[in-house]
Parts: C-alpha cells; structure tokens; sequence
C-alpha cells in the first residue's frame, strides 16, 4: 500500500520493484530498481525535523527489505539502505541510519542512528546503535554494539558469511523477477 504522509510525500517506486501488497509504503521514500520489500514490511518517512523538513528513506537497487522489516526515520532523518543489502525478517532500520552496499542484516536485528560500512554482515538478534561500524565486519549473532568501542571486539567478516549474504540477496532478486511475472498474469 502507498500512502502519502501528512506533509504531502509519496512514495517512489521503480517500475521493476516489487512490493508486495501488504506492504506499506508512507511518505518520503524513494524505491530503486529490482528492489524486492516483503509481506508487512513499513518503510514509513513521515516525522519532520525542527524547521518542516525531513530527508527521505532511499532503498538501493537490487536490495531486499524481507517480511516484517520496519524502516522508519526519527525527527526528519533519514536512512539511507545501499545497493544489493539484504535486511532480513523482522528487523528495524530506525534513522539516522546509513547502510552501505551489499551489506546482510539478520532477522530480528535492531539497527539505530548508526552508520553500516558496505560489505558488513550482521547476524540475527543483534542491537547496533550510535557507531560507525566499518566496511568489511562481521558482526556475530547476539551482540550488543553500542558505541565504537564495542567495535574494537569483533573480528573481521569471514568468506562463509559473505557467500550467504550473497546467496540471499541473489534469492530475493530472482523474487522480483518471479512476483512481477505472476502479478503481470492477473
């Protein structure tokens, strides 16, 4: 579903994305190409900052936004998704937040006012908020990332987990082909 928000925003989707119809798309959000957004996610840009104004949600291309994923921005701030990432089942993208490119959050993962350097896999179950966590990390299922310095634990992202971060994005994009040809049949 497409809504515009109360500062009169609408939504903006690439003509090869899918979104699926239980979705639900508010304001000032901006959908590349072959994007795939599952059953129930909200990606919701509707809170303006002190003077009106608000940045918008931007969802790089050939990204997947899974079932139940929330994206929302926090008093005119804006997130920022890069191309080929993959936010799994049920995780939160709360703004300010930027993730770079090919990057995999897991399912049930919390994401706030934090900056995800591209390449980086973060598992299931974990919280990131207030750092910068740089391109290239893994980030281990359970962890509890609250500041640079928590950063300065966790080791360096591993070839097996950016091969199933791939695998996954590559999935999601077959998707969107799939879903489009079967909506075009009705």
């Amino acid at each position: 579903m497409i809504r515009k928000n109360p500062s009169g925003h609408v939504p903006v989707v690439h003509e090869t994305a899918f979104v699926d119809p239980t979705a639900i798309l508010c304001g000032k959000v901006i959908v590349e190409e072959n994007v795939f957004i599952g059953p129930y996610a909200v990606i919701r840009a509707d809170e303006v900052d002190e003077n009106g104004e608000m940045e918008p949600i931007v969802i790089g291309a050939n990204s997947n936004i899974q079932d139940g994923v929330v994206i929302h921005c926090k008093a005119g701030g804006g997130v920022n998704i890069g191309k080929g990432t993959s936010i799994a089942h049920r995780s939160i993208v709360h703004g300010p937040c930027t993730v770079g490119d090919s990057v995999f959050v897991g399912f049930n993962s919390v994401l706030f006012n934090c900056v995800v350097g591209s390449h980086s896999v973060i598992r299931h179950n974990s919280v990131v908020e207030g750092c910068e966590v740089p391109h290239s990390f893994y980030i281990p299922s359970t962890a509890n990332i609250h500041s640079d310095k928590d950063l300065e634990t966790i080791e360096r992202v591993t070839p097996d987990a950016a091969s199933f971060s791939e695998s996954v994005t590559q999935a999601n994009y077959e998707l969107v082909k799939g879903y489009k040809r079967i909506r075009n049949e009705f």
